[in-house]
């Protein structure tokens, strides 16, 4: 059967299923292939047992959508319920959902994997032997929640809320617990930002106002990404149907990546240049663009801060448009091809060849970095500062095939209860060195405890393991063992993991399809909302049962943390003292507390446009639609925001001042939310900046202190980096210029396509498919070693060492070696603990401050209820190289950065692959050292404040607890 009848055949189906009144639709790839069950079957949708065959067997099913928890890209699934048993038997896609469009990676349906993991933890426990030891007993929720919320009173009755803390990893929400602690009145958010993201944050932030972009990738004419985007970045399932859509079309995909990932396999041009130059190769691209005069001079000259950069910058020149092009010419002029291929090892040829296909696609330039050199390289975010710079130069920002500012395509609804900013400031997580660093500082928090600088009585993780997943992790484990500095700590985990060990509460929260969430991301040029829901509760209220609260149907006593963090609510203030109390009760049943029926459905009522109106439609209440199809997509093709005419009635009493700011006393209209323009900050006088005067015409403009884009960063130049507030090339702590002659790099922070972090070692199907993380090493690099291909390698750090197995191969740079950072998974040798199908069990040994981690066994076949552990085949689990990192927090980002400089040698007699060792002692050194490359706010502060008002912050505080205090920081600590 050739194409044209395929086709043919999928039209005539069709045209039967609507005939019939029902929805058709066409499968994954739109044409072919494969057919999603029909939305009005899918309370009654049959199919054939397998593993019945030959004979026919029916199962009956119920489809629930949900979202997958397994990556940020809340991908729609949906799982299907076994009418009979009630039990859910796979996730499949959700065709109703925008994002995803019914597509998955293979982390989607590995949910199934996790929900029945026969090692996960299924009720409350409550240590009983001294912190790591391994001595648990059972406890009920009520006796947890009475402990920590009395904890939490207590503290907040002492005025010592600075000490109640929550560390989240992947929150999967939007918003929901920032406004628990809100509630509370702590400044106590925490996050994994900068081990993750905030280099790259900060790049985008510096240009536009708003910090991370959002990729039309599917309308490009060219599409660059510096990583291994397309497997294994944010949103990587969404934007890799984009992506290869494009290309299908015609779009041409450059990759930058120092290994042959599988997104460079795929590319069009693949450049594997030295990590941490992707900076230099992007400025000589953008130097081609300028002085050929290839970029969009009128865009430039409408909505670059360029006046405001000649006037400060070049006041003894005249401030026009012809006069900053000179400048700008002169300004890149150094970045050659030639130059860019010295400091990369791309050959000039080739660099050039980017830049002349880069220059053709226009407006239709799409782009996209997020971890990857952003984080690995001090200086990293001018990597994604350069990268953008090349979009404003074509004007491909917010257009069709362009990259527009995140915010603009995704919509946060508003909840209920709306708590006021926390009336304090939390210097555990905001540390005055780092005024514009993007999120809290987390993996200093260990370094902070021992420098005497606060100490933590309530400490929560939730989807968190720091010790494994953050540098430095003995340094983590000495904290968590000392009472002194962390009072008690409460790990939120569906699964055990190594930083579980060394808790006082493990309290059992649900998977993806055991909870509730609201989220939406910038998956392409459009606007929709996800809800991730409990499917087994779902199912049995479509049978007509009530369920007030997920422990009703999850397994064992699994909770959900929406309905976790509103009871605890609830306890610390139970008699309403305190003013919590109300940020957590019902408004339909004052007096009770909030459940989340009325939570979401007041949300999905008065909060969602356009939702109300669909839903009734089909007869159905917002929440009951919500709860049938997991998403409703609220726009498509927002377009250029920053274009819009300001309305009359926000001009009131307004000035304009001499780089065309306008600012207003008119109050701020009540938002939509659909589009959210933070305004940055204010006049003098008061007044709100409400846009920006562009030809005679007063436009919304963008949500920086210019309103415009900012090529120029007065932020940056004002708070001590004046030689970094315009694009430019940073020189990496890993640059050969600082490496000693045995010396080379290793990145550690690529992921592979079906593994999570930490999230995946109880989902089977992945842990068969990738176990181990062998270190990458070029043939000619390992010819020197005399290594092969399996052979123990010592990988020796600033800290310490690990050891690994070799992986020689030619898709790695003969200078650089590379190790992915899922692996290396252990448990500790206690019964009951740990995931046995990817854990090594291993013995930690301490003396002062050295420890070593010893691997005594590696994972075997083991008897559980899932017959399949019994089939495990592999031993090796691989390094947790993390262990030997020191911490290299980025001055100005306060990004972790994660490359490290390292000898690599064969393995010494004794070292076992998966062993570590590490000196603590030594992590202390390497920390003092870079936090004298910190540039203070009491020394740098232009006002008098912390930080900048206007940059992003989670959980903001009050404005006036950004003033800095009297005393003076010692960065010496």
């Amino acid at each position: 059967m050739d194409l044209k009848e395929l086709n043919e055949r999928v039209s005539a189906a069709r045209r039967e299923t609507e005939a019939r009144g029902e929805t058709f639709y066409p499968g994954p790839s739109r044409v072919h292939l494969a057919a999603f069950p029909p939305k009005e079957r899918w309370d009654d949708w049959v199919e054939l047992e397998s593993r019945a065959w030959p004979e026919r067997v029916e199962r009956r099913y119920m489809l629930v959508p949900t979202t997958c928890f397994n990556c940020e890209s809340a991908c729609g699934l949906l799982a299907y319920v076994d009418k009979e048993s009630l039990g859910v038997r796979k996730f499949e896609g959700n065709p109703e959902h925008p994002g995803s469009r019914g597509r998955n990676c293979a982390k989607g349906p590995a949910t199934l994997n996790q929900v029945t993991d026969p090692d996960r933890i299924l009720y409350p426990l409550k240590r009983a032997g001294k912190r790591g030891e391994g001595r648990w007993v059972q406890v009920s929720w009520d006796e947890a929640l009475d402990d920590l919320a009395g904890r939490i009173r207590r503290a907040i009755l002492e005025d010592r809320h600075n000490e109640v803390m929550y560390h989240v990893g992947r929150p999967g929400e939007d918003g929901f617990t920032e406004r628990v602690l809100a509630a509370w009145g702590v400044d106590g958010h925490n996050s994994h930002t900068n081990i993750c993201s905030s280099s790259a944050r900060a790049g985008y932030q510096f240009w536009m106002g708003l910090d991370r972009p959002s990729p039309d990738h599917a309308s490009a004419s060219v599409i660059l990404l510096i990583s291994a985007h397309l497997e294994s970045g944010h949103y990587f399932n969404p934007h890799a149907q984009r992506v290869m859509e494009a290309k299908q079309r015609g779009a041409k995909l450059i990759v930058f990546d120092t290994r042959l990932s599988h997104t460079a396999t795929h590319a069009d041009l693949w450049l594997s240049p030295y990590p941490g130059s992707e900076a230099a190769i992007m400025l000589a691209v953008a130097n081609h663009l300028i002085q050929e005069g290839l970029y969009d001079r009128e865009f430039v000259r409408r909505w670059w801060n360029w006046e405001e950069y000649m006037a400060v910058e070049h006041p003894e020149l005249e401030t026009n448009f012809d006069g900053f092009e000179d400048v700008l010419k002169s300004l890149y002029a150094e970045f050659t091809f030639e130059y860019a291929a010295r400091e990369s090892g791309v050959d000039a040829r080739q660099i050039e060849e980017v830049a002349r296909v880069v220059a053709q696609a226009g407006t239709r330039f799409s782009s996209h970095n997020w971890r990857s050199a952003a984080a690995g390289n001090s200086g990293g975010w001018q990597v994604a500062r350069t990268l953008f710079l090349v979009n404003a130069l074509l004007g491909a920002v917010a257009t069709e095939g362009g990259v527009f500012p995140n915010a603009w395509n995704k919509f946060v609804p508003k909840p209920l209860h709306t708590p006021p900013h926390p009336p304090r400031w939390n210097e555990l997580t905001w540390p005055r060195e780092f005024p514009l660093a993007m999120n809290e500082l987390s993996f200093l928090l260990p370094h902070f405890l021992k420098d005497g600088r606060g100490r933590v009585d309530t400490y929560f993780t939730r989807v968190y393991n720091p010790v494994w997943t953050n540098p430095d992790g003995f340094s983590w484990i000495e904290v968590l063992q000392d009472e002194s500095l962390i009072g008690c700590y409460a790990a939120l985990t569906p699964t055990w993991n190594e930083t579980a060990y060394f808790a006082d509460y493990v309290l059992p929260m649900g998977h993806g399809s055991e909870r509730h969430d609201v989220h939406s991301y910038e998956t392409h040029d459009a606007q929709w909302l996800g809800f991730r829901q409990p499917v087994l509760r779902a199912a049995r209220e479509r049978l007509g049962e009530e369920v007030r609260d997920t422990r009703e149907v999850n397994p064992g006593e699994v909770w959900e943390e929406n309905e976790f963090w509103l009871e605890l609510t609830w306890r610390i203030d139970p008699d309403g003292s305190l003013g919590i109390r109300r940020f957590a009760e019902s408004l339909e049943r004052p007096g009770e507390r909030l459940g989340v029926d009325e939570y979401y459905a007041h949300m999905f009522q008065h909060s969602v446009p356009g939702l109300a109106e669909r839903a009734a439609a089909e007869g159905l209440t917002p929440l009951q639609f919500m709860r049938r199809y997991g998403a409703f997509e609220i726009g498509r093709k927002v377009g250029a925001v920053y274009e819009e005419e300001v309305p009359e009635e926000e001009l009131d009493d307004a000035r304009t001042d001499r780089f065309g700011r306008v600012y207003t006393r008119a109050p701020k209209p009540p938002s939509t939310n659909i589009v959210p323009q933070p305004s940055p900050d204010a006049d003098a006088e008061g007044r709100r900046l409400v846009g920006v005067s562009v030809d005679d015409r007063i436009l919304r403009g963008f949500p920086t202190p210019s309103g415009r884009l900012e090529f120029y960063s007065k932020t940056l130049a004002d708070w001590g980096w004046h030689e970094y507030a315009v694009p430019a090339y940073i020189k990496s702590h890993i640059h050969p210029d600082n490496l000693n002659p045995d010396q080379t790099v290793l990145i550690s922070t690529f992921r592979l396509p079906v593994q999570i972090h930490t999230r995946s070692a109880n989902a089977k199907w992945l842990d068969e498919i990738a176990h181990t993380n062998p270190l990458w090493i070029h043939p000619k690099h390992a010819r020197e070693l005399d290594l092969r291909t399996g052979d123990p390698v010592r990988v020796e750090t600033e800290t310490g060492h690990f050891v690994a197995r070799a992986w020689v191969t030619e898709g790695i740079r003969p200078d650089v070696v590379a190790c992915s950072h899922h692996m290396g998974r252990w448990k500790l040798q206690h019964d009951g603990e740990g995931q046995r199908q990817l854990m090594q069990t291993v013995a930690l040994d301490r003396k002062g401050s050295e420890w070593a981690l010893k691997r005594e066994r590696g994972v075997a076949p083991f008897e559980s209820t899932d017959p399949d552990t019994t089939r495990i085949w592999w031993a090796d689990v691989g390094v947790h190289q993390n262990l030997t990192f020191p911490v290299h927090p980025d001055p100005v980002s306060g990004m972790h950065c994660w490359h490290q400089a390292v000898r690599v040698r064969k393995a010494e007699a004794g070292d076992r692959p998966g062993d570590v060792y590490v000196d603590t002692e030594k992590s202390r050194a390497v920390y003092r050292a870079w936090l004298q490359f910190t540039r203070p706010a009491d020394t740098h502060s232009p006002d008098g404040t912390r930080r900048p008002y206007w940059l992003l912050r989670p959980l903001k505080p009050a404005r006036e607890f950004y003033r800095l205090p009297e005393e003076k920081v010692d960065s010496g600590q």
